[in-house]
């Protein structure tokens, strides 16, 4: 079956920084685009970036563009987010998702078919 299991999570401090992982199984990784997308509480969920199949193109949401890195290992079917300048409103819950084939934009809910469990992220002040 296919499955994505976020890793990583935890409490850091306004301006320090995070690296979550989110590993993939049961589906040809190296073929799907994927994105990071998050809840914050009270907060609608937000697609925060997304990566290419192979890599080379990477799309970030704005309040995180300079701040947050994602990057993929397909070897290792493993996509990463590197957090860096975290502030309080980044705190939420760190879904790793595969984009749909299909997809004709990267921000949409519906953009995606298979999402992982979430990896929780608190940025306390």
């Amino acid at each position: 079956q296919a499955r994505l299991v976020e890793s990583g999570g935890g409490l850091a401090q306004p301006g320090g920084s995070l690296k979550v992982s989110c590993v993939g199984s049961g589906f040809s990784f190296g073929e799907y685009d994927m994105s990071w997308i998050r809840l914050a509480p009270g907060k609608n969920v937000e697609w925060v970036c997304g990566i290419s199949s192979d890599g080379r193109d990477r799309h970030f949401e704005n309040s995180v563009e300079g701040r947050f890195t994602i990057s993929r290992d397909n070897a290792k079917n493993t996509v990463y987010l590197q957090m860096n300048s975290l502030k309080p409103e980044d705190t939420a819950l760190y879904f790793c998702a595969r984009r749909k084939q299909s997809a004709s934009s990267w921000s949409g809910l519906y953009d995606n078919d298979l999402w992982g469990q979430g990896t929780q992220v608190t940025v306390s002040s």
